[in-house]
């Protein structure tokens, strides 16, 4: 049994010590006691020299490097310890000088192929029984080792491996400087951008300037005729009334007469004239500013995106057009009640003839008769809504980012109605609903969250290190997708919130519309595209392109029409939806 205590005095283990008797000094295992665990001697091993516990000799009878030693048993063995054998130190095959980090004191001799370990004499013992491990002397199996085959192999494989990570390094250098180079013409086209905004600004201001000062030049003009034709008068009334004081001193009662007849008609005709003055359209000037301009930059909530493309990793591979494709019309959806240009954000199809979107920018909720292609109906809410998703056939649900509201809305006799609301805990904007459950995307920060009908979390995803930006989510019985236009990727969960999918390399992709076969349009707003992705994020084909900044998107499986809206700032994109007919 392992006795405890400190090990022996260097002198009590010196070859020249001797023991007096068995009581004088007890004798311990060498191998065991190596690995400090003191164990009594049970027998000893001439050709090792070395004392050996019960389990060590009898492992030696056992071991195919050591079971024809020549064993003594306890009653046999030295009553001194002896000198460690001399291939400890000395005679050492040519390169065997290598000191076991397990056991200090023995020197590195055997190989393990099972383990693939470098071993010493007291590893074989103890953990590499050649019973169960196939363990050879070094020496046994060293000498055909140069210039070999295994050589030349070992040698071309750390070669390649080395020119592996060289190369690597010069991609990374490449990855490292193209990334700094585009971030640098980002900043420029950042500067350009501010000062195209700075331009149209000023001249909109000189606009309204140029017609201010229009307006003052009309009445500086008025004004030095009215002074002109006032001095005039003046001037021609002093000499008439001096006349007439002249003829009435002079008592020339016939001239005077006559001149005050004269003065009469004189004094009617600057009647006309004081009217003719006093009817010029003299105006108070007040600024009234273009709230618009302001309300939509407070509405932005960035100065632009900076998107980003993965470099060192494999896009979704893309086919072009493989679908056949013809384009249905538009439809206008803006009307008397907008104030300004449309922001179709979300998009349902109710039925083949019946859409729903979403405006955010005039803050409602519209009805599209597809057979009339005309808004029927428009709903008003408080702030801008942003997704929709259906709830029921005759109950939607859409999103208030600014307000962290869902609110849902009820359809009756072909009229959307306002109900109830639930709040959030976040800048709101993907939903989509599936059996009762409602997975909502959210930014500042990004994540996602899976709630009941009453608003109750069941599972919070944290988009750290997943997303971004999470603009659209859509959800099936299998998956959910989250499109994120800063990352550049569609990206596929399950219900437990684990990815389980995902395709990078995308331009920026946007709005998404689900297909009954469980296929994924998305709008990609940098490569003004519109893909479709499987259910898998495996692979996708491009179904429409060169369009005009599409951002929304809604598939109809019955008809096979693909509407979509667009973001482009100006009348003919943005106040239309778009239709293209796929087969």
């Amino acid at each position: 049994m392992a006795v405890s205590g400190k090990k022996a005095p260097k002198h009590l283990l010196s070859s020249t010590t001797s023991m007096a008797s068995d009581k004088d000094l007890q004798i311990y295992c060498q191998p065991c006691d190596e690995e400090g665990t003191r164990l009594p001697a049970h027998g000893y091993c001439t050709d090792c020299k070395e004392h050996l516990c019960q389990t060590c000799f009898a492992a030696h009878k056992i071991s195919k490097l050591s079971k024809h030693h020549k064993l003594q048993d306890a009653t046999n063995m030295p009553k001194v310890l002896q000198q460690p054998s001399p291939s400890f130190h000395t005679g050492q095959s040519d390169g065997l000088t290598t000191p076991c980090l397990k056991h200090s004191k023995e020197l590195i001799k055997f190989y393990c192929h099972d383990h693939v370990e470098f071993l010493c004499s007291v590893c074989v013992t103890l953990e590499h029984q050649t019973t169960f491990c196939q363990v050879d002397y070094i020496p046994d199996i060293s000498g055909d080792i140069i210039d070999s085959k295994e050589y030349q192999v070992i040698l071309n494989a750390l070669n390649t491996t080395s020119d592996k990570f060289q190369q690597k390094v010069e991609d990374l250098k490449k990855m490292a400087y193209k990334s700094n180079s585009s971030l640098k013409e980002s900043l420029a086209a950042i500067k350009k951008f501010r000062q195209e905004i700075n331009q149209r600004l000023d001249e909109l201001e000189r606009q309204t300037e140029d017609a201010a000062k229009v307006n003052e030049q009309d009445n500086n003009k008025h004004l030095k005729a009215a002074e002109t034709t006032y001095e005039d008068i003046n001037k021609s009334l002093k000499e008439l009334s001096e006349k007439i004081k002249q003829l009435n001193t002079s008592k020339q009662a016939d001239k005077l007469f006559k001149e005050l007849k004269l003065a009469e008609k004189i004094m009617k005709d600057m009647e006309e004239k004081e009217l003719k003055l006093s009817s010029y359209d003299i105006k108070e000037h007040h600024f009234k500013a273009n709230v618009a301009i302001l309300t939509n930059l407070k509405a932005e909530k960035s100065f632009g995106t900076l998107t980003q493309r993965t470099l060192n990793k494999k896009a979704l591979p893309i086919q072009i057009q493989s679908r056949q494709s013809s384009h249905e019309g538009e439809i206008r959806v803006k009307t008397q009640q907008d104030k300004i240009l449309c922001g179709i954000r979300g998009m349902l199809m109710l039925t083949p003839d019946l859409l729903i979107i979403t405006d955010r920018n005039n803050n409602a909720v519209k009805m599209v008769d597809i057979s009339s292609q005309s808004v029927s109906d428009q709903l008003q809410l408080d702030a801008g809504p942003w997704d929709i998703t259906p709830v029921t056939n005759k109950e939607l649900a859409v999103t208030l980012p600014y307000k962290r509201t869902v609110q849902f809305i009820s359809i009756s006799s072909n009229k959307l109605v306002k109900k109830h609301t639930m709040m959030v805990d976040g800048e709101c904007n993907g939903i989509s609903y599936y059996q009762g459950k409602f997975v909502v995307s959210f930014v500042n920060p990004a994540k996602l969250q899976i709630l009941d009908r009453n608003g109750t979390t069941l599972t919070t995803i944290d988009g750290k290190n997943i997303f971004k930006l999470t603009h659209y989510v859509m959800c099936n019985k299998s998956s959910i997708y989250v499109s994120d236009s800063w990352m550049n990727t569609v990206t596929r969960l399950n219900w437990q919130g684990e990815v389980i999918g995902g395709c990078t390399g995308m331009g920026q992709p946007i709005g998404m519309s689900l297909s009954d076969d469980g296929t994924v349009f998305v709008c990609d707003l940098k490569e003004n595209v519109i893909q479709e992705i499987t259910g898998d994020c495996g692979t996708g084909k491009v179904v429409l392109k060169n369009l005009e900044s599409p951002y929304a998107v809604c598939w109809c499986e019955e008809t096979k029409k693909l509407y979509f809206s667009g973001w482009h700032r100006d009348e003919k994109n943005d106040n239309f939806l778009h239709i293209y007919k796929l087969s």
